[in-house]
């Protein structure tokens, strides 16, 4: 039986709870029709991997042969629930025997389909929450009527239940807010910058310039500095702009935010800060917009191989950071990047999908998505990266990212 994080192709969903932070996150599990997968391996993996302070895990088994040997071996563990689909149990009837007794046995299972097709109430007592989608008429009902109006009784959404599909803001803001839902899986990003964009001009959070100020004033170390700077693209983006300047007179490229950081000094540095904070955004819906950016950050610097310098892992962490800073500065990615002295790797991943960064990007977007399996194979073959190293890197990046458990 191959080693089981060679036998799995892996990826993941944010689950973004009422206040915008991570309250869990979607595993996705593709196995291979002709191998094998140990699913007790598998679980002992995530429970060894997994800390109090992680976030719960969704596992989300892309196949039925899978769904039923998980469903076989896995025991109750605050560190995940198992995710069954609502047309696979339509299917195999035989199926819900397996979901009652791993019911019986405390298992956190989530039932996940649509709207219109929900269990009965003997069936639903064996779920512990419901990852559930509406369908596009359905939604588009719910996105024009008033929070305050009423709506067809068949469209009242369930309280306290997970959603998925959600590409309206309005939309997610009805689920969190009027409806208690305990988490959106994926955050509609697309409609959220539209409207912020239409608006008015995009402007870092005001958390980050904020916490940035105190730790400047804290005189506290040049590394924490730079990791503030990191958890905000726009922050750090403008930072660099600032650092490259006419106006501060650089006698050459500056091309990280260490050395912009390093040549600017405390004073000026408190100085920029103080006018970002005037403007900074307090706009709670590009909070998991923020932070998904981080995520894939975080995920294209720790695929590169390990042997490699802080120095240039940081450089990788740029260009997985600003990879999608056209979407939400409205242009071209090519004219947002030419305006900075950057290396040419991180053009050259980001735009021209080339150079050594290339394929560690290219895993980042790729683990993004349920359907991502065929693209990840294909650059791991291309470029000899192992499958266990992908999904290992993923499993550990996921049991450290902050914890904000949902309700259920």
């Amino acid at each position: 039986m191959e080693f089981v994080l060679n036998a799995l192709v892996m990826g993941y969903r944010p689950l973004w709870n009422a206040e915008r932070n991570l309250g869990g996150v979607q595993l996705f599990l593709h196995d291979d029709p002709d191998t094998q997968v140990d699913t007790a391996h598998l679980l002992r993996i995530l429970r060894e991997m997994w800390a109090p302070s992680s976030p719960l895990l969704l596992l989300s088994p892309q196949s039925l042969r899978l769904l039923q040997a998980l469903l076989s071996h896995i025991t109750p563990n605050p560190a995940w629930a198992l995710e069954v689909r609502a047309e696979w149990l339509a299917d195999h009837p035989e199926l819900h025997t397996s979901v009652a007794l791993a019911a019986q046995r405390g298992v956190r299972l989530v039932w996940r389909g649509s709207m219109n097709q929900l269990p009965s109430t003997e069936e639903a007592n064996h779920y512990a929450c419901s990852l559930l989608h509406l369908e596009p008429q359905d939604a588009l009902i719910l996105m024009r009527a008033a929070v305050d109006q009423p709506v067809p009784q068949r469209l009242a959404l369930l309280e306290g239940q997970m959603y998925e599909e959600i590409h309206s803001q309005t939309l997610a803001r009805r689920c969190l807010e009027h409806y208690h839902a305990s988490a959106i899986a994926g955050w509609p990003t697309d409609d959220v910058l539209h409207r912020v964009r239409g608006a008015r001009v995009l402007h870092p959070t005001h958390e980050h310039v904020l916490r940035l100020m105190k730790a400047v004033d804290a005189d506290q170390s040049l590394e924490t500095f730079e990791e503030i700077l990191s958890e905000d693209p726009l922050l750090a983006y403008r930072f660099m702009l600032y650092a490259n300047s006419a106006a501060l007179g650089a006698r050459n490229p500056i091309n990280s935010l260490r050395r912009a950081l390093v040549m600017l000094g405390y004073g000026t540095l408190k100085e920029w800060l103080a006018t970002q904070l005037t403007h900074a955004s307090h706009d709670k819906d590009l909070q998991p917009i923020r932070l998904s950016t981080v995520m894939r950050a975080q995920m294209t610097s720790h695929l590169l191989d390990a042997g490699v310098s802080q120095e240039l892992r940081s450089e990788v962490y740029l260009c997985g950071l600003f990879a999608r800073l056209n979407d939400v500065l409205d242009e071209p990615l090519e004219t947002t990047l030419t305006r900075l002295p950057l290396s040419e790797r991180i053009p050259d991943a980001a735009i021209r999908g080339e150079g050594p960064y290339a394929p560690s990007l290219q895993l980042a977007f790729a683990l993004e998505r349920e359907n991502g399996a065929a693209t990840i194979r294909a650059v791991c073959e291309e470029h000899d990266i192992s499958l266990e190293h992908v999904n290992r890197t993923l499993l550990r990046l996921a049991c450290e990212w902050h914890n904000q458990r949902p309700r259920w």
